[in-house]
């Protein structure tokens, strides 16, 4: 019996496309097709970067298509759609450019005649990844892992599946040999024969905390390597030497941004008290300004959350916080009979214990919090599960090297938001999970770091292991 599912406009709730949930016979097919095309990508690095420059250049070229068919089915800005698939060109462009460098051989200094430290890939990955950012959150792992010499088979989100089906087909329009990169198609009820493959060697996956835990016991269970990017509740601290019109137009882009649906989205507003009232002002202006509507007119800056359940999510941890002393400065309600819209919200006298302050928020609303001085603020923004990015705002340089170094995550941004960029590391400590993206540092995540050494003769003053 063959098992459906479909894909949503959040804007209309109109059924998008119906899917076929693949077999474990399809799917296992596709898994020994990309172990079959690894002994031959992982050979010629230069070959492999112009494959991924080739890519790049297809991804750009259908960069309208791209954003509507993702604006479509989670609802993002078509402005902000557009935006994603030029970054993910970029990503690409980026490995491929610096790719070759970062896994060069490293001669080291020891006893025997000649050491080195090589980099070989893994085999085949299994990524899954979420509807937030469809494209971006694929390309990000894909690109450093593609240019070390892995191939990689996909699980997209369900809500987003038609993105994920598109990522296949340009790696295909763009020459890249068949196996390297596929998506399989299918609920989450397929995430378990990915991971239980016996041909697929590594596992990444973004999401949740509750199904990231999952992830990794499977995994790691078979002896799997694998890295796990989970949720934030990024504090945004405001001290009290803070430019205040800086700070409140970043306290709009780092909230909003995706509708508020990002890991890095800025998620707690941790305000030093002296300045607190004057920040708040120009932060409830501000957010007013956004234009609520939808997501193809290129004149919105939000569109729905992406489904029923995370419109009622939000709104009941609103209404929860409101119920035990916060109060609403703005927001707060649902727009509309139809599509999952969402006021900009913004919510004052938030305590530690609400769960605007202790859950991931996970759309369009903010809670401020109001700290005594700047070391309380670094800690109500360390009191959290998540350690993912922070953000701290302060003129005073020597302040925010000192503060940074306080803060538990792993992004800290001084006077802009968090955002992940190709060139350094992207990764959370705590229930923001393990392992790192992008950069150099992610590109080793899924390589083989071998010792080699070579010796004139057999050395015989070794006594321990």
């Amino acid at each position: 019996m063959t098992r459906e599912f479909s894909t949503i406009n959040p804007a209309t709730e109109e059924v998008i496309d119906t899917y076929e949930i693949m077999t474990k016979e399809q799917i296992n097919e596709k898994i020994k097709k990309a172990m079959l095309a690894f002994s031959e990508w992982k050979a010629d690095i230069q070959k492999r970067a112009d494959h991924i420059h080739d890519f790049a250049q297809e991804f750009r070229k259908n960069k309208e298509e791209l954003a509507r068919i993702m604006t479509k089915e989670m609802g993002k800005a078509i402005k902000e759609a557009r935006s994603e698939v030029e970054k993910c060109a970029w990503v690409m462009d980026y490995f491929a450019d610096n790719g070759s460098v970062f896994v060069t051989d490293e001669v080291v200094n020891t006893d025997a005649r000649k050491s080195s430290v090589i980099f070989e890939p893994l085999g085949v990955i299994g990524s899954i990844m979420p509807w937030n950012f469809p494209y971006w959150q694929a390309l990000r792992f894909a690109a450093p892992s593609l240019m070390a010499g892995n191939t990689i088979v996909l699980k997209p989100a369900s809500a987003t599946m038609g993105c994920g089906i598109e990522i296949e087909k340009v790696f295909s329009r763009s020459g890249v040999p068949e196996g390297v990169f596929q998506t399989i198609v299918g609920d989450s009820s397929i995430a378990d024969i990915l991971i239980d493959s016996e041909d697929v060697n590594a596992v990444t996956f973004t999401g949740s905390v509750p199904v990231g835990g999952k992830v990794a016991q499977r995994a790691t269970s078979q002896i799997k390597k694998c890295v796990l990017e989970l949720g934030g509740s990024d504090p945004f601290i405001v001290c009290e030497d803070a430019d205040i019109e800086k700070a409140s137009t970043g306290a709009v882009k780092g909230r909003f941004i995706n509708n508020g649906q990002s890991c890095i989205a800025s998620k707690r507003f941790i305000v030093v008290k002296n300045i607190a009232n004057k920040f708040i002002e120009k932060f409830v202006q501000n957010t007013e300004k956004l234009r609520v509507g939808d997501p193809l007119s290129e004149d919105t800056d939000l569109g729905p959350v992406v489904n029923a359940s995370g419109l009622k999510t939000i709104d009941s941890q609103v209404k929860d916080s409101v119920k035990v002393g916060a109060e609403i400065l703005t927001g707060g309600e649902q727009i509309g009979s139809k599509g999952y819209f969402y006021k900009p919200t913004l919510l004052k006298n938030v305590s530690q214990d609400m769960r605007m302050a202790q859950e991931e928020v996970f759309g369009p609303a903010a809670p401020i919090i109001v700290a005594e001085d700047d070391v309380d603020a670094v800690r109500l923004a360390n009191d959290s599960q998540y350690g993912l990015g922070a953000s701290i705002w302060t003129q005073d340089l020597d302040k925010a090297d000192k503060l940074s170094k306080m803060v538990r995550s792993g992004i800290v941004t001084v006077n802009n938001v968090v955002i992940s960029d190709p060139r350094v590391p992207f990764g959370g400590v705590k229930k923001s999970g393990f392992g790192r993206e992008l950069s150099r540092f992610g590109m080793l995540e899924f390589v083989n770091i071998k010792s080699v050494r070579f010796y004139d003769q057999l050395v015989h003053q070794h006594y321990v292991e």
